[in-house]
């Protein structure tokens, strides 16, 4: 408390200071934050709103605000600054702190709106809608954060809690202007292991495994409600605007007393609701007309517009069916968007159905689609340098590719399974050395000449199997644990460089190959990561995120050959942020924003 209060008499003396972004930790917070009071005058404030209580490592119970933004708010910092300069307050011990406390939080606090995005249909454009108006609203000076209760995705990220979220969720926080996204943005993710089972992810941590059958009947009407509770509450005590995405369809009658991802999370919130239906499908009024009337009335009344997504061509050619649909429905189509073409990466591997590669480019790459893949948007930088990413789905995929990825999985020794059984495992052998082979995470561990599954965790059967050779490492599924990490690394090949990313399996690998990376960490020595050999053109890590860095894609393409040399190497980081103002561009001018407003308040 000491040093609390002689940093807060410091700033005090300062005066109001706004925004300082020569901060080194100022993107802890958010895009445009109040840097008056880095230390709070009003600690601890001992308000439930704002903050809790958590057992400290002496046993004695310590005051945890690290989520409270209420300080950083531009006009809080100010008003609170005037207040001591008024009132002639010099040091941070005066009692007369505690009622500019409550004076300010009575007339600045509030709890925030919420509203929630649902899809006609599963790929409907719930997640790029969310991003666009969390952009939008950010872009006019609103806090706001994105929210979905329960996200079923093999792309994910970890935050800087050491929480595992959503991968989408992060680039909806991104597009809010929050640098640090957090658990309470996907309170619940799951990860499917099998046909019929998934891991559990409650807050960023595993919680359990469930079938298909237990979740609905044990864990949604146990802990699932009052997770969502707790964790939508907590964002709306914090940000202006919650803006919250469904899952799949709200009007899945089937397991609609069972569903905590639509519209029982928007009752929950006391949010309104706007359908997206993605034009482009066909049958875009049929879907929004179905889907309206199969949501029981009670809920009903919450849907308060419709936007019509992804339309190609003239938008306007859509309006006399919108104006007709509005009457059919007694709902405003408030926007029709047409489509625009963006680079952001894909939410999961719906996005893959179907789909033969990604980009146009004249490099073909090859990446092995497991049926489990996870976290295949590391591959998203390669496309926008311009190479062509072609799924791998069998050994003739193979031909006349000048690399191949092996990417992440949810499931390491199912999925070598599959691709033995496919044969794919032996066209790579016969590709070895004559062409770039890079394995990330569960691909890498493939690339090991040992699986050691001797506990059953990974593929349902106690064995110990051969991998593809590649390294001579050893993978050991020895006990059902994960490993969570954000890690900062440099590149100990090529021209060097360093680079963020972040770690994200199932068993650990003993390690007998030159390393590709060092891991620096604040907190222990520094260590090697990765293998590499490269006469064989060998590589593996197990850092997802490696190509969003340049160094690491400019080593990795220089095997190539020369037609690699002259890509533009543009900065991902940069690309995502054009793209993401783009789509608000795109949403902004083709919504009916005072109709919005007016939802987005409660007021319609």
């Amino acid at each position: 408390m000491k040093i609390i209060g002689k940093k807060v008499n410091e700033e005090i003396e300062r005066g109001y200071l706004g925004p300082n972004l020569e901060c080194d930790y100022h993107p802890s917070h958010f895009t445009g934050q109040d840097c008056t009071f880095c230390y709070c005058p009003f600690y601890p404030c001992g308000d439930g709103d704002l903050g809790w209580e958590l057992d400290g490592k002496r046993g004695r119970k310590v005051w945890n605000c690290s989520d409270c933004l209420f300080i950083h708010r531009p006009e809080v910092a100010s008003h609170i600054m005037s207040e001591i300069k008024r009132m002639g307050i010099t040091d941070y011990s005066d009692v007369r702190l505690r009622g500019v406390f409550e004076e300010t939080k009575k007339n600045y606090w509030h709890m925030g709106k919420a509203l929630m995005v649902v899809g006609a249909t599963s790929d409907a454009g719930k997640s790029i809608t969310v991003a666009a108006l969390c952009r939008v609203l950010h872009r006019k000076g609103y806090l706001v954060a994105p929210f979905k209760s329960q996200n079923m995705s093999l792309n994910s990220k970890v935050t800087r809690g050491g929480a595992e979220i959503a991968m989408i969720q992060t680039l909806q926080a991104q597009a809010a202007g929050l640098t640090n996204p957090d658990a309470h943005m996907n309170p619940i993710l799951l990860k499917p292991k099998g046909d019929d089972i998934s891991q559990v992810i409650v807050c960023g941590k595993p919680f359990a495994d469930y079938r298909v059958k237990e979740y609905y009947s044990e864990f949604v009407p146990g802990p699932g409600i009052e997770i969502v509770r707790e964790h939508v509450d907590f964002m709306r005590k914090r940000y202006d605007f919650v803006i919250m995405e469904g899952a799949g369809s709200p009007a899945e009658i089937n397991i609609y007393d069972k569903d905590i991802a639509n519209m029982k999370a928007a009752e929950i919130a006391d949010a309104s609701v706007i359908l997206v239906v993605n034009v482009e499908w066909g049958g875009a009024y049929a879907y929004a007309l179905g889907t309206v009337e199969l949501i029981p009335e009670k809920d009903r009344k919450r849907i308060k517009g419709i936007i019509l997504n992804n339309v190609r061509g003239d938008p306007e050619k859509m309006r006399s069916g919108a104006d007709k649909l509005s009457e059919m429905v007694g709902i405003p189509v408030i926007g029709i968007i047409p489509h625009v073409d963006v680079a952001l990466p894909s939410e999961d591997s719906e996005a893959l159905r179907g789909a033969k590669g990604k980009g146009e480019g004249k490099i073909r790459v090859g990446v092995v689609k497991f049926p489990r893949i996870a976290n295949f948007t590391d591959i998203d930088p390669l496309v926008l340098d311009g190479i062509q990413v072609v799924y791998v789905e069998s050994p003739k995929d193979l031909d006349g590719v000048s690399a191949v990825i092996l990417p992440g999985t949810k499931n390491t020794v199912m999925d070598y399974r599959w691709m033995r059984e496919k044969g794919i495992a032996g066209r790579l052998a016969e590709l070895r050395g004559k062409l770039p082979i890079l394995g990330i995470c569960g691909g890498y561990q493939m690339m090991g000449a040992i699986l050691d599954d001797s506990m059953g965790i990974e593929g349902g059967k106690k064995e110990v199997i051969d991998g593809l050779g590649f390294f001579g490492n050893r993978t050991v599924f020895a006990e059902y644990k994960k490993t969570v990490a954000n890690r900062d690394a440099a590149l100990l090949k090529g021209d060097g460089g360093n680079l963020t990313g972040y770690e994200l399996h199932m068993g650990q690998t003993e390690v007998s190959e030159e390393p590709l990376f060092r891991i620096d960490s604040m907190f222990a020595p520094s260590w090697n990561e990765g293998s590499v050999r490269e006469d064989e053109k060998l590589f593996g890590t197990y850092l997802h995120g490696c190509f969003d860095a340049q160094p690491f894609r400019r080593y990795f393409l220089s095997f190539l050959g020369d037609a690699a040399a002259d890509m533009p190497m543009k900065s991902y980081g940069e690309s995502l942020e054009e793209s993401l103002d783009a789509l608000a561009d795109a949403f902004e001018s083709s919504l009916d924003m005072g109709k919005l407003m007016e939802i987005l308040e409660g007021k319609a």
